[in-house]
């Protein structure tokens, strides 16, 4: 069963940008793509980067650290698609965004 935890409000994160937030013990990685919003497991795979503060362009976001490249609906590594970050479920209430940690993909 679904546990939704509120991470965000919709104006924290605006379109074309992503956003460190707290759920639980889990540094999550917010990204707003034209209104739609997606969430990862926000610590970068190869050396802890976050995640939320790199660069977004095209629903991609890059590891501010070393440039390692995630899709933020997939969370698939652009090049090696054994690597896959985490993902989670969103939705909105109002204004609140929520996530369920359990039910990550």
């Amino acid at each position: 069963m679904a546990k939704w935890i509120r991470i965000a409000d919709v104006a924290d994160c605006p379109s074309g940008a992503g956003i460190e937030c707290l759920a639980g013990e889990h540094l999550v990685a917010l990204f707003n793509m034209d209104g739609e919003y997606y969430a990862l497991d926000g610590v970068c795979p190869h050396q802890g980067g976050p995640l939320a503060k790199g660069c977004l362009e095209g629903g991609t976001v890059s590891c501010p650290w070393h440039g390692w490249q995630f899709d933020v609906a997939s969370g698939r590594h652009k090049t090696s698609h054994t690597v896959v970050q985490r993902t989670f479920p969103l939705r909105i209430e109002g204004s609140d965004v929520l996530i369920d940690l359990e039910g990550h993909r």
